[in-house]
């Protein structure tokens, strides 16, 4: 007879990921290499979600945690341009490397194991290839200035809260507990977050979340809840007066009568 599942009420669990992308500039023997097929592709890149704490011997964003325990599936939804730009990934890395030419927007949709009794959850990412600026728009250096500047980092932190999990969910979570985030960063910060614009901002190697990143993410969603509760609030007011002055009319339109 098959067990029962039941859910842990009032319990919620999080674990944290990042997803984005990281891009590099093809290099002239890279670019000739491709001319048969696609000659305007500028740039190798790769989109990928991750778990966001990095591996200390590895030089990549994130990915020091296996997310297949509560990942069962990541579908990227790329340029309709690309060959099957609907791309499903079943197992780890959750990522998808490409080359290209242009910046557009990625789909990306979250599958979780059956054990999970969650519902896929959909996430959008704009693909970055070239450098930011001060202003906030895509600098485009010369070849030779960008092959020697590195790879453009755009990642994004998020954490997936699991409300009421089923016991048999919060098992497994709790026995693959993610990697602590470092307290301070020992590599750049991600190229999003600097507070510097232009090439140079992108130099200096990989970029790392920390612990002190999560606390500003979590104090800048508090924020923003406050902010939707404080104008849920303002618009309540307004219905409030609106309602009276729609039942004075129609006082008014009783009393005057036919």
């Amino acid at each position: 007879m098959a067990t029962e599942r039941v859910r842990v009420r009032g319990m919620n669990i999080y674990r944290p990921i990042i997803y984005g992308n990281t891009a590099t500039v093809l290099t002239p023997k890279e670019r000739e290499a491709l001319a048969g097929t696609v000659p305007d592709h500028t740039h190798t890149w790769t989109v990928a979600v991750r778990g966001a704490a990095s591996a200390p011997d590895q030089d990549i964003v994130g990915g020091a945690d296996d997310l297949s325990h509560f990942i069962k599936r990541v579908t990227f939804k790329l340029h309709d341009t690309y060959p099957n730009p609907s791309r499903n990934v079943d197992k780890p890395p959750f990522e998808v490397t490409e080359t290209g030419w242009g910046e557009f927007e990625i789909q990306i949709r979250i599958m979780f194991v059956p054990d999970a009794g969650e519902k896929p959850i959909t996430l959008y990412h704009h693909l970055k290839l070239h450098p930011w600026t001060a202003t906030g728009d895509p600098e485009i250096p010369p070849l030779d200035a960008a092959v020697k500047a590195g790879p453009v980092h755009s990642w994004q932190y998020d954490e997936l809260v699991f409300n009421d999990p089923f016991t048999t969910f919060l098992a497994t979570l709790t026995a693959h507990a993610p990697t602590p985030l470092v307290r301070s960063r020992r590599k750049p910060v991600p190229f999003h977050l600097a507070h510097m614009g232009g090439l140079e901002a992108s130099k200096g190697g990989t970029p790392e979340f920390t612990m002190q990143m999560e606390k500003e993410e979590a104090e800048r969603l508090e924020e923003a809840r406050k902010t939707v509760v404080a104008e849920e609030e303002r618009w309540r007011v307004k219905l409030i007066e609106k309602e009276k002055e729609l039942e004075q009319l129609q006082k008014l339109i009783a009393e005057k009568g036919p």
